[in-house]
């Protein structure tokens, strides 16, 4: 994503940010459902030929009065950006819609729960060759491949992090887990964390994960959320990957006694 299209996205985040409600989550996806049925619609609301106010007033005709002040606020911001793409303006919407779910759970005091029940829905859809594959089987219809997904997870989760993961099967980010990846990120940036993906020999005691996010909170200055992975190809110790960075306990002094817990 280029500087100005950031820029842009940041613009509309504090939007949203700003109209905070209920159900505007479920508005979002509604209306990005109802763009993306229609090529014409979208092309008029991305049409940069047409004045900018004449698109917001196009969506307005459109959605207003069906759906709230919230939800028509984010999406006349969103029309009257330029997205470079008739397909950017779903994606920022979508992005829309995810934050202000992650931001409901945020308030509910369950974003933490959220972000693990998600992560480990992806490793346990990576893990499996054939969930893998018929997920995102895109020549199959969309509603059956969620359909899959709800049955996988439904009672298991929260509800925010089920109807998360059903939206992620339409793969806005070319795969199924590229899109959780994607909806973790933001949940990050949500609680001002760093996400640290670890990847370990054994599973992590309670005892040593606190110890290792600790040590990486002291390092980077912030709070961190890890995602842990376990690897048996890995020989002990521990590997920490944040953003493009990997630390090695040989390289990072301040987590090398945090390492030798772990060999």
């Amino acid at each position: 994503m280029s500087a100005v299209a950031e820029a842009r996205m940041g613009e509309l985040d504090r939007v949203t940010d700003e109209v905070a409600a209920a159900g505007l989550a479920e508005e979002l996806f509604a209306v990005v459902d109802a763009i993306d049925a229609s090529p014409a619609l979208k092309r008029a609301l991305t049409d940069v030929t047409t004045d900018e106010d004449a698109r917001v007033a196009l969506a307005r005709g459109l959605f207003g009065g069906k759906v709230s002040k919230a939800t028509a606020t984010v999406l006349g911001e969103a029309v009257r950006r330029r997205w470079g793409g008739a397909n950017a303006l779903g994606a920022a919407l979508e992005r829309q819609a995810v934050r202000a779910a992650l931001r409901e759970a945020l308030g509910a005091g369950t974003l933490g729960t959220v972000e693990e029940e998600l992560f480990r829905l992806g490793r346990l859809v990576d893990a499996s060759p054939e969930l893998r594959s018929a997920i995102g089987d895109r020549n199959a219809p969309l509603v059956g491949r969620q359909a899959l997904v709800t049955e996988l997870i439904k009672g298991k989760v929260a509800h925010v992090s089920e109807g998360l993961a059903r939206r992620a099967v339409a793969a806005r980010q070319r795969t199924f887990d590229l899109t959780l990846d994607s909806y973790l990120a933001l949940a990050a940036a949500l609680r001002q964390h760093a996400i640290a993906h670890v990847t370990v020999a054994q599973p992590l005691s309670e005892k040593q994960a606190n110890a290792l996010r600790a040590a990486l909170t002291k390092q980077l200055g912030r709070e961190v959320t890890l995602q842990v992975v376990v690897d048996p190809e890995v020989l002990g110790g521990v590997r920490v990957r944040i953003g493009d960075d990997v630390i090695e306990g040989t390289v990072a002094g301040r987590i090398e006694d945090v390492t030798r817990q772990l060999g």
